[in-house]
């Protein structure tokens, strides 16, 4: 499996932020702009929790594991694939979303003065963040499940399923 790269997150957050910025210039100037939803930071600053979950909790049943502890609890190989596709899912997604609001986000930093587009901005401005959280939380996740051998990329015999 390959590891997700931060260029390829921000290429699609690039993109997706210029052309939701031009979107929302059009849009605005045909008339209202369509609104920012409350949930949207919320929905992603808790995908970033599962996600920082997943994480920890593999990490400590690796730990508990490599230390060889006799409580120990086994990581199922196919169960940790699952979870890193999950987290490179999440975070393509979430740097789509992303550049979604943060092209509207800088729209609205126009009329800050009403203060139904100032919320708008806000709502815009924390899903930004937690998109971000989430990428965040997708490489850390990514990091702990990396294999030993996923650092040696040049010899094609290494092991590379996380």
């Amino acid at each position: 499996m390959k590891e997700l790269r931060i260029r390829v997150l921000a290429g699609v957050f690039v993109v997706a932020g210029v052309l939701s910025w031009a979107g929302a210039r059009l849009w605005n100037s045909l008339g209202t702009l369509p609104s920012v939803p409350v949930a949207a930071p919320i929905v992603l600053a808790l995908i970033a929790v599962v996600l920082a979950a997943t994480a920890l909790s593999l990490r400590a049943r690796l730990k508990a594991q490599r230390e060889r502890r006799p409580d120990a609890k086994g990581v199922d190989p196919l169960m940790a694939a699952r979870a890193v596709v999950f987290g490179q899912a999440s975070a393509l997604v979430a740097a789509l979303v992303a550049g979604l609001y943060g092209g509207t986000f800088v729209v609205l930093l126009g009329s800050l003065d009403i203060p139904a587009r100032r919320d708008q901005a806000i709502y815009a401005g924390f899903s930004v963040v937690a998109g971000i959280g989430v990428i965040a939380a997708a490489k850390f996740l990514e990091h702990v499940c990396k294999l030993p051998d996923d650092e040696d990329d040049d010899h094609p015999g290494t092991a590379t399923a996380s």
